[in-house]
């Protein structure tokens, strides 16, 4: 991992025409990772080839927040910052993918690093993405499933992620709020979920729910260390009692999985 300087407030700027803006970045591999946060606890992942080129950011109005968390939302009541995403092939008008993302998530009950880690594996951010199969958009909708969603433009990024959000709840709901089946119906179909009773056993099925729940809990774990750090330290006095009940405690559990033998953790 390869860590480069970034000045605040800078923009990758993307071939697909949309920039992000974000505090720093490091290459991990063949993938820049471009942090949102000053904290470091929120990032996006993108193809190191997918960015054409870095720029300077534009100040931001008087009125916005600055970077970093704002009060929002991120796991369910989390706060959830936003890099500034914008579609310049399209229009001229700044379109904020992370309100987008924030207000389908809020409005169908899902957090918004899920939707962000399902976003990142159907499309990689591209908007205009179109598969062999003929879904379409962020999240890779299908015109049948569109239609029915009630979605006029899957390339719509903003009707692409309301559908997409709104059909991952109602997957969830169907297979009791359990992640993996929900994420192997939304690649496969639900027929094939209730055929197999459970993840099919195709391979792009299989490492597409792994690829989802390891970027989820990858983005959760950093939370949770950003969080603790800036926790003050406790007192240096501790009695046996304390000790034990401390020794016992529990951090709050990431989701996690295992499909096929492939440890989603």
């Amino acid at each position: 991992m390869a860590t480069l300087p970034c000045f605040a407030g800078e923009v990758a700027v993307l071939r697909n025409g949309f920039s992000i803006r974000h505090e720093r970045r490091e290459v991990v591999g063949l993938t820049t990772r471009l942090y949102v946060s000053a904290d470091g606890s929120s990032f996006v992942d993108v193809p190191t080839a997918e960015i054409e080129h870095f720029e300077a950011a534009p100040e931001l109005p008087a009125s916005a927040p600055a970077s970093g968390p704002a009060s929002g939302r991120l796991n369910v009541n989390l706060s959830h910052p936003s890099p500034f995403a914008t579609n310049r092939q399209k229009s001229p008008v700044p379109l904020n993918l992370a309100d987008v993302v924030s207000s389908a998530s809020s409005r169908y009950r899902l957090d918004p690093d899920l939707v962000n880690s399902v976003i990142k594996a159907e499309s990689g951010f591209n908007a205009r993405a179109l598969s062999p199969k003929g879904a379409r958009g962020l999240m890779q909708l299908m015109p049948g499933t569109a239609t029915t969603l009630g979605v006029p433009d899957a390339f719509d990024p903003q009707a692409n992620v309301e559908g997409g959000t709104k059909y991952l709840r109602e997957l969830l709901e169907r297979y009791n709020f359990d992640l993996v089946k929900a994420l192997a119906a939304y690649n496969a179909g639900p027929l094939r979920v209730e055929q197999y009773k459970g993840v099919p056993p195709y391979y792009e099925t299989r490492a597409y729910v792994a690829r989802i729940v390891r970027d989820f809990n990858k983005k959760k774990a950093a939370q949770m260390a950003a969080a603790s750090s800036a926790k003050p330290l406790p007192p240096k006095r501790t009695t046996t009692k304390t000790a034990k009940a401390a020794g016992k405690a529990k951090s709050p559990p990431l989701v996690q999985a295992k499909v096929s033998g492939q440890s989603t953790e």
